[in-house]
């Protein structure tokens, strides 16, 4: 297992604006190798456009973003996944008509090392090294179907959990998941946060935008709490239920 408390993600000073609204001002953090970092923060905070400019999404108007040495605040996104990054999304993103291990399949892309094999049908080798790599992933995440079975038969609660498997079928070194609890019902958020820590002591870090802080305190060790685009608390999950600015952003001042 890798250090600890060495950085894989160093985020410096990161800014973006919109016209004449700053969204993300100065936010500073790092990721440790197998850390599991939350960011987390009231609705409009930046959470988002913060990953947004980690993946690539959005271009930087000030700041650096490292990974594993590397920086990548410049490279466009497909490149970030090539360093080791990968990401979910709030909104599920899988292809419908296709089935559960042809999905994960298609997170394999990176990992593909020429022209050929990206052109190599999907269906064409059906018990390929492909295949069988994604169908263990699968395995692994202890989702119990069918690896044939079309996603857009499945309950939601699956189709969240395999869009978290297609991100790991890149094999990155760190996972950015964007409310990954949203729309799950207690038994699937309670199972989602046991496969992310199985994950995380795996060695691939995480960072996670979530509003269910129980699910936070579940998986993360650590979190980051943003408030109008700045960055307000750093530290524990307990520190920051206790911190006067923290409780000032979600309750308001006179509540707080």
């Amino acid at each position: 297992m890798p250090m600890p408390d060495e950085a894989l993600l160093t985020v410096a000073g990161i800014g973006k604006a919109f016209g004449g609204l700053r969204v993300v001002d100065d936010v500073s953090f790092t990721v440790p190798r197998g850390g599991r970092l939350g960011l987390i923060g009231p609705n409009g905070a930046g959470k988002t456009t913060v990953f947004n400019l980690i993946s690539g999404v959005y271009p930087l108007d000030a700041g650096t973003i490292t990974l594993d040495g590397k920086a990548i605040g410049t490279l466009p996104p497909r490149d970030r996944v090539l360093a080791g990054m990968a990401r979910s999304f709030q909104n599920i993103r899988l292809m419908p008509h296709l089935s559960a291990v042809e999905n994960v399949m298609l997170g394999q892309q990176a990992r593909a090392s020429g022209l050929g094999a990206l052109l190599t049908p999907i269906g064409w080798m059906p018990r390929g090294r492909w295949r069988r790599d994604a169908e263990a992933l699968l395995a692994e995440a202890g989702l119990d179907i069918d690896p044939g079975d079309v996603v857009s038969s499945l309950p939601y609660g699956i189709r969240k959990k395999i869009e978290v498997v297609r991100a790991l079928a890149s094999r990155p070194k760190l996972l950015l998941l964007d409310e990954p609890a949203a729309g799950l019902n207690p038994a699937e958020t309670a199972e989602l946060a046991r496969f992310l820590r199985k994950i995380a002591e795996g060695g691939t870090a995480l960072l996670v935008v979530e509003h269910d802080m129980g699910f936070v305190d579940e998986v993360c060790d650590r979190v980051v709490v943003l408030n109008f685009g700045k960055r307000i608390y750093e530290g524990s999950m307990a520190g920051a239920r206790a911190d006067a600015l923290v409780r000032e952003a979600y309750l308001g001042a006179d509540a707080a």
